[in-house]
């Protein structure tokens, strides 16, 4: 039998299981996918300390303390503005894809039980496709965290209030900003060395790009992961609450209808990127040798080591309300007509950011790691990032090759397939993210 159209009847009689496909290309909205286009590329930029597994570490384990004074530049440029703030950026945004998908569930007469479960079972395959990605290629992968997130923040507050959301999303941020509170303090007196520890190695050994073996590569790589996913998807406070924020802007449409919340968005963006840049900049002096700090500072649960986590969720936000800002102004500058290839192509990317996102470690890994070619060797912190920047070009290239064609992306082909299973033709929309 089927399911009638009237919104009135499917009020009476939600759908137990899903009411609908994916998004439609006539429902999206530029700034999500312009944003997690452009994320891509600041992911792939911060994840190349990762990568130079012979260079020389200091007390941090993360950049390399050897290379030119270009080499210098770049690694200052990436602790001030990127490193733990990409992260922080694509919880908000997985969040609010999360609710518009659940929303779109239920608008279309889904009940909000069956919108839930779809949303669970989506989770249960991020974790699914994590695990794969790490076993073969990325131990630092994130799919695996943000489903294990996802799944239990999906499941405790989709259907919750706009209020409820705020205030645990409130709850969340106290929580962090209570564990810093050591570290602000070691700042404020000037005792920068009273808490956290030098690094003992590299953290390229736990992402085993100097392991020459690839079977032991792997299992290093999925004990990486496992900590990463439990660690990220039960204890990352601050990925909590900007996901929650991404469930309270979702139900807003800010994101769609930039322009009803210019105010909000511009003071985000000024104050987020304030407090982002200035936590990060400690470190990156720091690291440079601009001020003098014990190592511990910088080490494993250093003060300044905290503080830029800290610092980095207002600065991952600030980063969305900065991709809102140039959508809307897109938007306005287009006049209802349509955008330039650059801008296309880089939502193209966003539009399969699960694809994108694992075709980086399909490129960087097999050619950088010492199980691979083992060319990350060979190269300094400014060749890594021109390397991530031709990486992500490619990602560019390929996804709008995909958009011309009207096609998704694989990752997104499967992740659809099997949370929807086959649907029937007027379900179908093509070249779509989940």
């Amino acid at each position: 039998m089927r399911r009638s159209t009237d919104p009135a009847d499917q009020r009476r009689h939600p759908a137990r299981g899903p009411a609908r496909g994916s998004v439609r290309a006539g429902e999206r909205a530029l700034a999500p996918d312009l944003g997690r286009g452009t994320m891509l590329l600041l992911i792939a930029l911060s994840n190349t300390a990762f990568h130079l597994w012979a260079a020389e570490h200091g007390p941090s384990g993360w950049h390399p303390i050897d290379g030119s004074a270009v080499d210098r530049a770049v690694q200052f440029a990436m602790i001030t503005a990127l490193d733990l703030r990409t992260y922080p950026l694509f919880a908000f945004l997985f969040g609010y894809g999360m609710m518009s998908l659940y929303m779109r569930q239920t608008e279309a007469g889904a009940s909000p039980r069956a919108g839930v479960a779809l949303l669970r079972r989506r989770s249960l395959l991020l974790l699914a496709f994590g695990l794969a990605h790490a076993a073969l290629l990325m131990a630092g992968d994130i799919i695996g965290a943000y489903g294990l997130s996802s799944l239990i923040l999906g499941w405790l507050f989709l259907r919750r209030g706009q209020r409820t959301l705020l205030a645990w999303s409130g709850v969340g941020a106290a929580i962090l900003l209570w564990s810093a509170v050591p570290a602000f303090t070691a700042l404020a007196t000037g005792d920068l060395g009273r808490i956290g520890a030098p690094a003992t190695e590299a953290a390229t050994a736990a992402y085993a790009a100097g392991e020459t073996d690839p079977v032991a590569a792997a299992a290093t790589r999925l004990q990486t992961w496992a900590f990463v996913t439990l660690g990220g998807g039960l204890l990352a406070f601050g990925s909590h609450a900007l996901m929650l924020l991404g469930f309270w802007a979702a139900r807003r449409r800010i994101l769609e209808e930039p322009h009803r919340h210019l105010r909000l968005i511009g003071w985000t963006a000024a104050i987020g990127l304030t407090i982002g840049w200035s936590g990060g900049l400690l470190s990156a002096l720091a690291h440079v040798g601009a001020i003098d700090v014990p190592p511990n500072a910088v080490g494993e649960e250093g003060a300044l080591s905290r503080i830029q986590e800290v610092t980095g969720v207002p600065g991952g936000l600030g980063y969305v309300a900065v991709f809102a800002l140039l959508a809307h102004w897109l938007r306005t500058r287009s006049r209802g007509g349509g955008h330039g290839v650059a801008v296309q192509a880089v939502a193209a990317v966003g539009k399969r950011s699960l694809s994108s996102y694992m075709a980086h470690s399909l490129m960087f890994s097999p050619l950088l790691a010492a199980w691979g070619l083992g060319l990350g060797a060979t190269m300094g912190s400014a060749g890594m990032a021109a390397f991530a920047i031709g990486v992500w070009l490619v990602t560019v290239v390929g996804a709008y090759a995909l958009e011309r064609q009207g096609r998704p992306g694989p990752a997104e082909a499967l992740l659809r397939r099997l949370m929807y299973g086959r649907p029937p033709e007027q379900r179908q929309s093509r070249g779509e993210s989940q």
